[in-house]
């Protein structure tokens, strides 16, 4: 566990950004705008808008994830992106202390990205012998080992079964308790063995069965959920009027958040009455954006 949690950090991306082309069809980006990229994490998104604002518009790029941050300024190093650290949530706050006073469009591919699920320190995958972590900001929050060791039972069982939406919580809750009695939890593997032995594996092939659990473990870790309430309620605050706002989700929870801020908010107008999924050789060439689902709404 030691070199893993002293391995030296990738500098370059693995991450490939899921509906490219959909994500500049929905948010149609103009040369002279502002974009905001408000979930960095590779930077394919953020390059590819770049290329659409120029001459005479810029791109404004968060992300928790200070890896992410790092890599990007060695790719964005010489063009017209400003790159932050920091939560969408919190994007009014930042243009406040950037001086600018609104935006043309913002971007959101929620989740992890692949470059924090291959980095064995940090805890996102099922077969890394680093701490479980999860944590987008590694100085924020706590870690996911702290919580699986805190939590009762039952208050383990309602985080997997709400935010995992898995209907094997309280098996996997009891199993959790039950092999912390003898010694705490520490690794993505640890825990991924236990939730094994308890829930049957897929009788087909499909997506492994700690998944959930684990799914469940780092949207509480990193707040995701409350997030992306509050992002989407402040957005239209500095958005300017007939902008857009395009968001890509991976969980039901994620998509259901949406699709009410967009419907219910008189600020939004939606753009996508179901919402655009990948294309079928986008699914074959990238697995990972098979449960990709994309929303948009235009600033009325």
């Amino acid at each position: 566990m030691e070199n893993d949690l002293h391995a030296p950090k990738p500098q370059a991306t693995c991450h490939v950004p899921v509906m490219f082309q959909e994500v500049l069809a929905w948010l149609s980006p103009r040369p002279g705008q502002i974009i905001v990229d408000g979930t960095l994490g590779g930077g394919g998104h953020a390059d590819a808008l770049l290329h659409r604002v120029l001459p005479g518009g810029k791109i404004l790029a968060l992300d928790r994830d200070p890896d992410a941050i790092s890599r990007a300024r060695l790719r964005f190093a010489s063009f017209a992106v400003h790159l932050i650290q920091g939560n969408f949530r919190d994007l009014p706050e930042i243009l406040d202390q950037l001086g600018w006073e609104c935006v043309d469009g913002i971007l959101l591919d929620l989740g992890m990205s692949s470059d924090q699920l291959s980095d064995s320190s940090r805890g996102f995958s099922f077969f890394s012998d680093g701490l479980l972590d999860m944590r987008f900001n590694p100085q924020e929050g706590e870690p996911a080992w702290r919580l699986v060791n805190r939590l009762n039972e039952r208050a383990l069982a309602d985080v997997i079964h709400e935010l995992g939406e898995e209907r094997f919580a309280r098996r996997i809750a009891r199993a959790i308790v039950e092999s912390r009695r003898f010694q705490e939890i520490k690794s993505a593997r640890e825990l991924a063995r236990i939730i094994h032995r308890v829930v049957p594996r897929p009788r087909f092939k499909g997506i492994d069965s700690a998944t959930r659990t684990f799914q469940a473990l780092r949207i509480a870790v990193n707040d995701e959920l409350a997030a992306l309430q509050s992002g989407l309620q402040r957005f239209p605050e500095i958005v300017r009027p007939g902008g857009r706002v395009v968001v890509i989700s991976f969980h039901s929870l994620e998509d259901r958040i949406v699709k009410e801020a967009f419907r219910t908010d008189p600020r939004y107008s939606p753009l996508t009455k179901k919402p655009v999924t990948p294309s079928e050789q986008e699914v074959a060439s990238n697995p990972r954006s098979r449960s990709a689902k994309l929303r948009a709404a235009m600033r009325t």
